[in-house]
């Protein structure tokens, strides 16, 4: 069950990076509000799955997830380049998470 909560931080880190693009610099109401909600959920989330899941792996799960949403979302939304490079990186912390889960107790 952690784990899936750990996703959903994740998942939330993913919509507050995004929404950042889209605050104006904190300048447009909305999108603001929504940020910042999400901000709040990604946090609280991590706090929650935490309690029985190694920080550092917590950690590295929800910086990673968050990585790999928000670039992948860049891609789409903004045309940020998809090179090859980057598209193996992104693979490789995906590994990396995968190592993570199948090395946790």
């Amino acid at each position: 069950m952690n784990w899936l909560i750990l996703l959903c931080a994740g998942l939330f880190e993913i919509v507050w990076a995004i929404g950042l693009k889209y605050t104006d610099g904190f300048s447009r109401f909305w999108p603001s509000v929504i940020t910042a909600a999400a901000m709040l959920a990604s946090v609280v989330l991590l706090g929650f799955a935490m309690k029985s899941l190694p920080v550092g792996t917590a950690y590295a799960v929800w910086v990673g997830v968050g990585a790999i949403g928000t670039a992948i979302l860049g891609i789409i939304l903004f045309n940020e380049p998809a090179s090859l490079a980057r598209i193996l990186s992104l693979f490789l912390i995906l590994l990396g998470i995968i190592g993570l889960k199948l090395s946790s107790p």
